[in-house]
């Protein structure tokens, strides 16, 4: 949460990341923190079906880009190759949408 770039408004974690100390830090920061809460936890806080909903959706693209052996493995030696092996994976699922399968 401390590395450089972009300010986060949202931060969207499983149920491992469920600590006051995150809670507190994103709030510092101005971010929300749509983390369902720990069974055990006392007071259980909210969390926006909606928004959590999308993190689903991230962890599959994930794990389609994953596919690609290269990628999971991490290859490429330089930076620049394997961002641009992301981007041809990422093409390669992104034309699926377009392409008659049968």
């Amino acid at each position: 949460m401390e590395a450089e770039g972009p300010e986060a408004k949202v931060l969207l974690a499983d149920r491992g990341y469920d600590s006051d100390h995150i809670r507190e830090t994103l709030e510092e920061k101005g971010a929300a923190a749509i983390i369902p809460t720990r069974r055990n936890r006392k007071v259980q806080i909210p969390v926006d079906g909606h928004i959590y909903a999308l993190r689903n959706r991230i962890e599959r693209c994930f794990n389609k880009l994953k596919n690609s052996r290269r990628l999971a493995t991490r290859y490429d030696k330089t930076i620049a190759s394997y961002l641009g092996f992301v981007h041809i994976a990422a093409i390669r699922i992104w034309m699926r949408a377009f392409v008659n399968r049968t």
